[in-house]
């Protein structure tokens, strides 16, 4: 079944652009304007996945992401200007998938799109993953790693799920925390810190020259995708 991609820009040229990009690798393409429209585009269309700027004439494109989330998973990819820590960390918190700043280029933007395509039909199959030498089993709450069992806490196996179920994709502290350890532990990125030294310390992971765990500073992390 062809992918359906909803475009919110408030610029015509901008929109223009994407939909020849994505009808020329065979995504079915909608567009929105304006915050309402794209709310409004999103419940009526059913979507795969939003391609979302952050600059909308009504609204900020995070209000968008604050409202799908109130009864949405749509997938989010944020295509803006603003290229500041804080604007990529508010959307991100708010519910969005991955961020590119704009100028942008066209083969990373659809790359960057696949893999979001990929990880929302991953977080609806079966609860297993293989990421290379990497097996996770949640049913089994397993993790083995070039055929040796890891031997996670209950803790860390949650850590290391919720990285591989967006792996390629930067994951917050505030999202980690929030999902882990619940929204009392928000603003415990020190704590946080810790379980992923230990985490990095089963993978056989080096901070310093990672295979598998990247840090953003500040941000968040990011699993590589096997």
């Amino acid at each position: 079944m062809t992918a359906h991609i909803l475009i919110v820009d408030d610029e015509t040229p901008i929109r223009r652009f994407l939909r020849v990009a994505l009808e020329a690798e065979g995504y079915a393409v909608s567009e929105a304007a304006t915050a309402h429209e794209a709310v409004a585009s999103a419940a009526r269309h059913a979507p795969a996945a939003m391609i979302l700027d952050l600059g909308l004439p009504d609204a900020d494109g995070v209000t968008v992401i604050e409202k799908l989330r109130e009864w949405s998973h749509l997938p989010v990819l944020v295509l803006s200007v603003r290229s500041d820590d804080v604007g990529k960390i508010a959307a991100l918190d708010a519910g969005a998938q991955d961020y590119v700043t704009k100028p942008f280029s066209t083969g990373e933007l659809l790359a960057r799109l696949r893999g979001l395509l990929r990880d929302h039909a991953r977080e609806a199959a079966p609860a297993s993953l293989k990421l290379g030498p990497l097996e996770i089993d949640v049913a089994d709450h397993r993790a083995v790693l070039e055929g040796e069992n890891l031997n996670l806490t209950r803790k860390e196996f949650d850590l290391l799920w919720l990285l591989a179920s967006h792996a390629g994709r930067l994951v917050t502290h505030d999202m980690i925390l929030k999902a882990i350890w619940g929204p009392a532990h928000a603003e415990d990125s020190q704590y946080l810190r810790v379980y992923i030294r230990h985490l990095r310390s089963k993978l056989g992971d080096d901070a310093a020259n990672p295979r598998w765990i990247f840090t953003e500073p500040g941000i968040g992390y990011r699993l590589a995708d096997r």
